[in-house]
């Protein structure tokens, strides 16, 4: 079969099916993209450059919307000239998100298409209205839901939708559901697997921690360290939790940028939160890793004596997936996307998203209860293995593309 995968950042979510399609082999696999240094051996790579900047001083709610028909009409033009020389695609996946799918129909009219879909924003309710810390001002909730824009879009363009959770799936209209598989994605159970013998090491601190010997470690990961991903309430529990664990580290793992919600209205949020709790923290104990090769942050989760995961209502982290394949004993926030992965008392535990006092006892419960921690992490892990395996989402994603296609891949 001839695949053609469309995403502004290969491969994307898509890493784990290229792999499965390239190693079973006698497929053609390209993939449209705009440029950017990643390579999987076999991989035929596009790139599209976008051939526009936003509109200086365009209306504010029409950026995204400018933004998504820029990359649309790039990647088309580019796909046009891959059909011009001869390109065929049996069939196109990509993802929704950012417009290049949007115009493949018109190129290939007859190819069947399997479009990502990812979140659909909601003006209020889910993450716009869950914390009262942050208020949304009137006048950008209509900003909020005009980002649908290329969601509605898509969903008429393509041939059938997929999403990795139940919860993402709930956020589409009733009317569109039908029309979205839900695909769990996995992790990769052979590489994110518990260790006893493994180590992590902070060069810069002139640090390690080992898994079963010295010092514990309590540990956070997200890809920046931002109020959606529940910095704020993890900062805020740190000094009970340090108080009463004496031969415990933390660290934490992100970036000083934004990946979803609001900036900060100055500096970073990681500046604007060190500057409320920095007093009463032991920063000698309390370690920023920043972004972690993808080999460190996979042994510090194996050397994790208990992991923080916190989310507003939205997009779960590939992050949690992996800390459970790990065998992570997990705290993680009671909202709806971690729910779908963590029941409280059977494989983690739960508390409430703003409650940093919550997080804190059970924080020091989890490292007080040796016996809970080892029963949470192998259930974890038991989850992992029964939910979260490869094997299965590269069989859904083999059965989706057969049923739309005719073909077995």
């Amino acid at each position: 079969m001839r695949f053609l995968f469309v995403h502004q950042n290969c491969p994307g979510q898509y890493v784990h099916y290229l792999r499965h399609l390239l190693a079973r082999g006698g497929h053609e696999v390209f993939f449209l993209t705009a440029p950017n240094g990643n390579e999987i051996p076999g991989l035929r790579k596009v790139n599209y450059l976008p051939q526009a900047a936003s509109t200086p001083g365009i209306h504010p709610d029409a950026v995204d919307f400018e933004s998504g028909m820029i990359r649309a009409r790039s990647a088309h033009d580019r796909a046009l000239q891959l059909a011009g020389m001869g390109m065929r695609p049996d069939v196109i996946i990509g993802h929704n998100g950012w417009g290049e799918m949007l115009h493949m129909r018109d190129i290939w009219p007859q190819t069947p298409s399997i479009a990502y879909f990812e979140f659909f924003y909601q003006s209020h309710g889910l993450d716009v209205d869950f914390d009262p810390e942050f208020p949304m001002a009137p006048e950008k909730r209509a900003q909020v839901r005009v980002k649908n824009a290329i969601n509605l879009l898509g969903l008429e363009a393509t041939t059938i939708g997929q999403t990795p959770t139940y919860f993402q799936r709930a956020t589409y209209p009733a009317w569109a559901q039908d029309k979205i598989e839900m695909i769990p994605e996995g992790a990769a159970l052979e590489m994110f697997r518990p260790d006893r013998a493994a180590s992590f090491a902070l060069p810069a601190a002139r640090r390690r921690w080992r898994a079963s010997s010295g010092r514990r470690l309590l540990t956070f990961v997200a890809r920046n360290l931002e109020p959606y991903r529940g910095f704020h309430v993890m900062l805020r529990a740190l000094p009970a939790i340090l108080a009463a664990t004496p031969d415990l580290d933390v660290v934490l793992v992100g970036s000083d940028g934004v990946s979803y919600g609001a900036a900060c209205p100055s500096g970073s949020w990681k500046a604007h939160f060190l500057a409320e709790v920095g007093p009463r923290l032991d920063l000698r104990r309390v370690f920023f890793a920043g972004h972690l090769e993808y080999g460190e942050y996979r042994r510090l989760l194996q050397v994790s004596a208990a992991h923080v995961y916190l989310t507003y209502p939205f997009v779960a982290s590939w992050s949690l997936r992996e800390a459970l394949a790990t065998g992570c004993a997990i705290i993680g926030s009671d909202t709806e996307p971690v729910r779908e992965f963590i029941t409280h008392e059977q494989n983690g535990l739960l508390v409430p998203f703003h409650d940093a006092a919550a997080l804190a006892e059970a924080v020091t419960r989890m490292l007080a209860d040796a016996a809970l921690a080892e029963r949470l992490r192998a259930a974890a892990r038991d989850f992992a293995a029964a939910h979260l395996d490869l094997a299965q989402h590269l069989a859904a994603m083999d059965g989706l593309v057969a049923r739309v296609t005719g073909m077995q891949p």
